[in-house]
């Protein structure tokens, strides 16, 4: 697996930036409060399938303070949660402040230095989860704080991004931690 792959394929990462015309996603539901949500560890518990990520799993999103900005790091391993890490990251720039649901993250991928823009939504959230999807909704994450969710949770997320018109499938891919 690949850099390029990986940062298409993982975290927060969920799309492209598209024309405001072409946006589906609804709006945000509710403001996010970026000290607490851009920091520290989510893990990705459900995604839109693509062929680039198929071997990607236990993946995570790590928020840091770094050089007075906000950095997104997104992390998976090669086809067990023991494989082989990949890593790749970015400053993160919030597109909407005040609301800070939306953000452009400017990944370091090609040869290390050519930034590749992403940008994503956080179409709603609580402290303990989040549903992340691109302005045009053709991709959604599924995160939370704990690598292990209660399936009802993960069944309700599921549920929302659906009702707000996401067509296609999701995958659960493996996730790190002692099983339940």
């Amino acid at each position: 697996m690949n850099a390029i792959a990986l940062m298409m394929g993982l975290g927060l990462t969920t799309g492209i930036a598209f024309a405001a015309d072409a946006s589906k996603a609804p709006q945000p539901l509710k403001a996010v409060d970026a000290a607490s949500f851009y920091a520290g560890r989510w893990y990705e518990i459900g995604r839109t399938p693509k062929s680039f990520n198929k071997d990607c799993v236990a993946g995570t999103t790590d928020f840091q303070s770094r050089d007075g900005g906000l950095y997104e790091s997104d992390a998976c391993h090669d086809k067990t949660p023991d494989g082989k890490e990949e890593t790749i990251g970015g400053p993160l720039k919030i597109l909407d402040p005040g609301q800070n649901s939306k953000v452009d993250v400017a990944y370091r991928a090609i040869f290390g230095f050519v930034p590749i823009h992403r940008e994503y939504w956080v179409l709603d959230h609580t402290d303990g989860w989040s549903i992340m999807g691109s302005p045009d909704l053709t991709e959604v994450n599924l995160y939370t704080r704990n690598p292990r969710p209660e399936p009802a949770l993960v069944e309700k997320m599921t549920t929302e991004i659906k009702e707000m018109g996401y067509a296609g499938q999701l995958e659960f891919p493996a996730q790190a931690g002692p099983k339940p």
